[in-house]
């Protein structure tokens, strides 16, 4: 008999006249709830990644889908934007998320952090808290520690005072203090393995009643349970042989990052890699994700993408992704019925033939499972198992509940394959636009200071825009063209975008990419004998979700800037004074909310700006009749934010992919996303989610800024339809 290691006792709460024993405790082979072991399947669903509006549909969705558990990160910068003032309200529901998924009878896997990275801004941490003193993220650091635990200890506070434990009779069976760890801790040394003993005893003392757990964290301590993450774990083993094997993060695809293409996993193999966990002892699987959704605002990570699809069972607005959901709905189902004998035994295991592997689980009781393997990624075989011949494809595990009837196949998918579209509903909008002002340097309202500043230090991440302003002042005669060349403006920035003017005009461009975020302006700059306005607009694309001390990296012009070509020789601009505007004038002036904004002047007809940079475009529209999921269509326009009724939809950027970046999607053998990817030459995004939520029947305000100089007359709603 496997020993049984409990962490919650039996509690016993008065309901009325009834009354509730729970209990959540695990031994070697599984979490142990109300003294049964359990095989359990979990899916990601983030809550501000959806509406609530949209959290009943798509936890029934994934319920049906074979779903025990919803798992969710919580989003410490989501819910404590400024010190002590906390927001659990809209998409930040916490305690309302948790309780649809009770009300649909699923468990809830609480993955506290409060450090999520999750392709989320800043990963999850608010920005001020890398501004508060003798601060160091993710360490042996007191302030740090101070400020974590005390996020932490309000959730656990939240969570029990609204009786969300299971021991409480509450859907939550387990939570999560750090993330992927483990990396961190083997760099930085002594210090990571202090911070690592610490934030375990801490999560501990909460008293939660429920397990703990650390993914990627091999020096997990007692009694938290480390677990795995990837696109494979068949091979993982927990760091006791009294805590259960499971899978945290079983990636259903990969996320999207502008200029890059949509990554996909094809069923079979995600199929293929949890049947194959699951024979070697795994009892708890999570689909990362199982819905993404969307990263509304300005919450996804550095050059992360709006979408958050990842390719998952159900898709970004909540439609069914076949035939991945209902081929991994079978799984699911094959896998229910091996329970108990998965539970109750360890397998044997097999070899009968070249690239074929036999699991079976069989009890004293006469409870019998077997798992057929085929590991060619070429070939099909013929495998006898008890004097019975399985055909079994390529790459591929077959699953027997009764060690007789192969009912489920890893490689053959019986779910009809659905094709999204796409379907214009309204194709004509009739626009206004207001074009956005370029500041200089002696502006009343911007703050000056020597030589240049760093722009989350300035910004404090309250806009992705920041204005870098100085004068130069040139000689008469200097400044033209001279050999057929103009002088040369060089700005080094740290990223991750920079448009440059000269007295007023754009002069040119750059953008980093997520895997180089850095960037360089060189180019001509047409001058003027006397005082001429350098403005450059510094643009952030989220801040970095993942890193080593990623506090410290930077973001913005930091120079050296630099003009060549004047008769001195070359003048370094890099100390002198240069005054700074945090923001867009349209924000300050609530444009992306026009229902509270100051009067402004909108031009429309003959007088609309079109394919200017920094512009801002309005206009109205009456809500499609109808239940279908909707979306802009932007492919039409270049980068900056949308705006519904005030809420923002996200950043718009199609980011072209590279030609050549991606290839042929090849499943078989070793998964690699890089060979799973679609859309060579087309943008990394196109459409982009409007949630029916936030709009109303008629005179829908649509809201869009734009950087390069779009054309916002090709902008349509569409519906998204199979």
């Amino acid at each position: 008999m496997l020993g049984l290691k409990v962490l919650a006792m039996a509690v016993v709460l008065s309901l009325a006249c009834s009354s509730v024993t729970a209990a959540v405790s695990y031994d070697g082979k599984s979490i142990v709830i109300n003294g049964r072991r359990k095989i359990l399947v979990s899916g990601s669903i983030h809550y501000p990644r959806s509406t609530p509006e949209m959290w009943p549909e798509l936890i029934q969705k994934a319920k049906d889908g074979g779903l025990d558990v919803i798992q969710t990160y919580v989003f410490w910068n989501g819910h404590e934007p400024s010190p002590g003032n906390y927001n659990f309200e809209g998409r930040y529901d916490l305690v309302k998320f948790i309780k649809v998924v009770q009300r649909a009878g699923l468990y809830v896997h609480l993955r506290i952090g409060p450090y999520v990275c999750a392709e989320w801004n800043f990963g999850g941490f608010p920005v001020w808290l890398k501004y508060v003193p003798g601060m160091e993220f993710r360490t042996d650091n007191q302030p740090f520690k101070v400020a974590m635990q005390r996020f932490v200890e309000k959730i656990v506070s939240l969570m029990k005072s609204e009786n969300l434990f299971e021991p409480q009779g509450g859907p939550i069976i387990m939570s999560q203090i750090e993330n992927e760890y483990g990396p961190v801790e083997w760099e930085i040394g002594a210090p990571g393995k202090a911070y690592t003993a610490w934030a375990a005893k801490m999560a501990v003392g909460t008293d939660t009643g429920v397990p703990w757990i650390m993914c990627k964290q091999e020096t997990a301590p007692d009694p938290i349970i480390d677990t795995c993450n990837g696109f494979y774990c068949e091979g993982f083993r927990p760091n006791k042989p009294d805590k259960p094997k499971m899978w945290t993060e079983a990636w259903t695809g990969w996320y999207t990052q502008f200029g890059g293409p949509p990554p996909r996993r094809p069923a079979e193999d995600l199929a293929f890699a949890v049947a194959r966990f699951v024979q070697n002892n795994g009892s708890f699987f999570n689909y990362y994700m199982y819905h993404g959704g969307t990263n509304f605002d300005r919450s996804a990570g550095r050059f992360v993408a709006t979408s958050y699809d990842y390719d998952a069972p159900i898709d970004e607005y909540g439609l069914l992704n076949e035939p991945k959901w209902g081929h991994l709905r079978d799984l699911h189902k094959a896998i229910k019925q091996c329970e108990p004998a998965l539970v109750s035994s360890n397998p044997a295991v097999a070899w009968p033939g070249k690239n074929q592997e036999v699991h079976v689980f069989e009890t004293k009781s006469g409870r019998c499972a077997a798992f057929l393997s085929n590991y060619d990624p070429n070939s099909s075989t013929k495998l006898t198992f008890r004097n019975v011949e399985y055909d079994l494809p390529p790459w591929s595990i077959s699953i027997l509940p009764d060690c007789k009837t192969a009912v489920y196949n890893t490689a053959t998918v019986q779910s009809k394959s659905s094709s999204a579209k796409m379907v214009p509903v309204i194709d004509r909008l009739n626009w206004q636009s207001y074009g956005e002002e370029t500041p200089s340097a002696d502006d009343r309202d911007t703050l000056v200071m020597e030589g240049l500043w760093e722009q989350i230090n300035v910004t404090r991440d309250s806009s992705d825009y920041l204005w870098y302003l100085t004068d130069v002042n040139v000689g008469s005669g200097e400044g033209f063209l001279k050999n057929g060349q103009l002088p040369t403006l060089t700005v080094m920035s740290a990223g991750h975008a920079l448009h440059v003017f000269v007295n007023g005009k754009l002069s040119g461009t750059e953008y980093g990419s997520l895997d180089n975020p850095k960037l360089t302006f060189n180019g001509g700059v047409n001058l003027k004998p006397g005082i001429n306005k350098i403005s450059l607009l510094s643009v952030s694309v989220g801040l970095a979700n993942v890193g080593t001390h990623y506090e410290r990296w930077n973001t913005g012009v930091l120079g050296p800037v630099t003009l060549k070509g004047l008769d001195e020789g070359t003048r370094d601009l890099t100390k002198q004074r240069w005054s700074y505007k945090a923001g867009l004038k349209g924000e300050s002036l609530n444009l992306d909310a026009p229902r509270r904004s100051t009067s402004v002047e909108w031009t429309e007809g003959s007088l609309l700006a079109q394919k200017q940079p920094l512009t801002w475009y309005k206009t109205t529209f009456n809500a499609p009749d109808g239940n279908d999921p909707l979306a802009l269509d932007m492919i039409s326009m270049g980068k900056g934010e949308v705006w519904i009724n005030g809420q923002s939809i996200g950043r718009h950027w199609p980011g072209y992919i590279a030609k050549g970046s991606c290839g042929e999607c090849n499943y078989a053998g070793t998964f690699n996303e890089k060979k799973c990817q679609t859309g060579c030459g087309q943008p990394s995004q196109r459409w982009y989610h409007v949630p029916r939520a936030w709009l109303k029947p008629s005179g829908n305000v649509l809201v869009v800024f734009e950087e390069w100089g779009g054309d916002p007359s090709k902008i349509s709603v569409v519906k998204r339809t199979f």
